[in-house]
């Protein structure tokens, strides 16, 4: 039986609106990420305790992308990944096919655009479309394009494994970046969600048939009108020049 179509009880942080169930595969993914989570807090904290080098952070990176997020050290992860005569930390395959580029920096550093600029060059010269960028205690998933001219989404994922927020939370931040996710797409769908989160794209959803129709549903509710000819183009145009700024209306 697929895996997909095997659901089990498994409440989320996240999720609670769609129901208990989720796939077998994402339950183990997220069991085994809570797991990795709460194991490596003491490692992580004695590391950032001693403001441990890079090469000692990369021991620990490299442990939790197998550990936490299920990746093959030995057949999956690249380290020193050549490019041109440079190297990333590490180049993640997936099927054969290079996925990610990882740069990892010592655990004490703060992360920034500084952080991910190299590792974004090598990524375009590559026409690799992701890097995660870490220092061991926060990950950050970022989308860079992988193509000349495209900048891609940008960041996409942010987790601090040692934040102040409830277990479930950190992992839900996690599981995109799992391998099972990567592999069913999960962090593209992702991508695609924070693309649309945009103002440009959620203008076009509010001017959309279907919004509208709701929108105009209410209004009647709300008002006891019956409705008449043409209120629905009165809905969006309301929408359009009332609501929505003429810099973020959807393109013609």
């Amino acid at each position: 039986m697929d895996s997909d179509a095997t659901q089990i009880l498994h409440r989320t942080a996240e999720f609670p609106e769609f129901g208990d169930s989720v796939p077998e595969w994402e339950a183990a993914a997220r069991s085994r990420l809570t797991g990795a989570v709460e194991r490596f807090t003491g490692p992580l904290t004695e590391l950032l305790d001693r403001d441990a080098n890079e090469g000692d952070t990369r021991f620990l990176v490299t442990d939790f992308l197998s550990e936490g997020l299920g990746f093959d050290k030995y057949g999956e992860l690249t380290t020193e990944y050549r490019t041109k005569g440079e190297s990333v930390d590490y180049g993640i395959r997936l099927d054969g096919d290079l996925f990610a580029f990882i740069e990892v920096k010592p655990c004490a550093t703060e992360l920034d655009a500084r952080n991910l600029r190299q590792a974004k060059l090598h990524a375009g010269a590559e026409g690799v479309a992701w890097v995660v960028l870490t220092n061991g205690r926060v990950w950050q998933v970022h989308h860079v394009g992988g193509g000349e001219g495209d900048d891609g989404t940008g960041i996409v994922v942010d987790v601090d494994l040692l934040a102040d927020t409830p277990l479930t939370t950190r992992v839900d931040a996690l599981v995109p970046l799992s391998r099972d996710a990567v592999a069913r797409g999960r962090l593209e769908e992702l991508r695609a969600w924070r693309a649309a989160m945009e103002p440009e794209p959620l203008a076009e959803v509010l001017c959309s048939d279907p919004v509208a129709s709701a929108i105009r549903a209410e209004v009647r509710r709300r008002t006891g009108h019956v409705g008449h000819l043409g209120d629905l183009d009165e809905i969006v145009r309301a929408l359009t020049e009332g609501v929505i700024g003429r810099r973020v209306q959807p393109a013609d």
